[in-house]
């Protein structure tokens, strides 16, 4: 399957914003799994897809719950491999992806980039 470079873009936001969001949780030694990250996260496909305004609370709820245990540098490593794999499936809107964290009342001290690299998580 070729994806649209539109779609590379799209999924790049959505790997990134989903990395940032993973930065913020407090340290502990949780280990975190892809369908754990993919549960969390589930409530937010339809909005990440073709919503608009504010996410829908359950999808807040999932990206809180997942930036809270996504606790280790390890975990947030893992968490950003699976959701950019996860992010070629659904193709999200740039811009909701991008927006996520403040919607979702998440602050972060640095900018949503597509040039994050998951090894360099820490």
């Amino acid at each position: 399957m070729t994806m649209k470079p539109s779609s590379v873009t799209a999924v790049s936001a959505m790997a990134v914003l989903m990395v940032v969001l993973l930065l913020v949780a407090p340290a502990s030694e949780a280990a975190i799994t892809c369908s754990d990250v993919a549960k969390d996260l589930q409530p937010c496909l339809n909005y990440l897809r073709s919503g608009s305004g504010k996410p829908p609370s359950p999808c807040c709820a999932g990206v809180a719950k997942l930036s809270s245990a996504a606790s280790t540098t390890a975990d947030r490593r893992a968490a950003c491999a699976c959701i950019k794999t996860q992010a070629q499936k659904i193709n999200p809107i740039v811009a909701l992806a991008q927006s996520l964290p403040g919607n979702c009342g998440v602050s972060l001290s640095f900018a949503v980039s597509a040039s994050v690299d998951c090894s360099k998580i820490s």
